[in-house]
């Protein structure tokens, strides 16, 4: 028997139509929103590249049952945009980047790119409650997000470099 599961993504209603509320979020973001941030990495909540903001804070969808999300509020790669928008008080149209995408591209983080996703929701997940993260404070939250290309520095990097910007702009 089908069942509707209602909740905001990426600060709009949305509704999907399961046979299975156990089914993985990630199965209804990515098969039936159409969204391509979050990916399937392991299927066991160990390497973040299914990564989501689940009301503000990061969970790994690959594990969490689409019915856990019933009227709640998930942001996505595709979200942060209008997230930084939202914290600013600006048009969702303004800026086209979260400054953790701008500083990804800046600093040319990825390599093959398949754990970004998961990096960055992490980072944002850090971000909005530390503003300067320490070295050490960045590499405690990365932890338990793997990148198989190594480009941990790098990350790091456009980590300090997002929170360098967003301090800035007063957020």
């Amino acid at each position: 028997m089908s069942k509707t599961i209602s909740f905001v993504l990426n600060g709009r209603q949305r509704s999907v139509q399961v046979d299975d509320p156990e089914m993985p979020l990630l199965y209804a973001l990515r098969n039936d929103l159409g969204l391509h941030g979050p990916r399937f990495g392991c299927g066991l909540a160990q390497c973040g590249a299914c990564s989501v903001l689940l009301d503000g804070k990061e969970i790994r969808s690959c594990v969490t049952p689409v019915a856990a999300v019933s009227g709640k509020k998930i942001i996505t790669l595709e979200g942060l945009p209008a997230l930084w928008a939202k914290e600013r008080g600006a048009t969702a149209a303004s800026p086209a980047l979260h400054p953790l995408q701008q500083a990804w591209i800046d600093v040319q983080v990825p390599h093959c790119g398949y754990c970004q996703n998961g990096m960055m929701i992490q980072a944002a997940d850090l971000l909005a409650t530390t503003k300067n993260p320490s070295e050490d404070q960045i590499r405690t939250a990365m932890k338990g997000h793997l990148c198989r290309c190594g480009t941990y520095p790098r990350i790091l990097t456009a980590i300090q470099k997002a929170a360098a910007v967003m301090a800035k702009a007063g957020k």
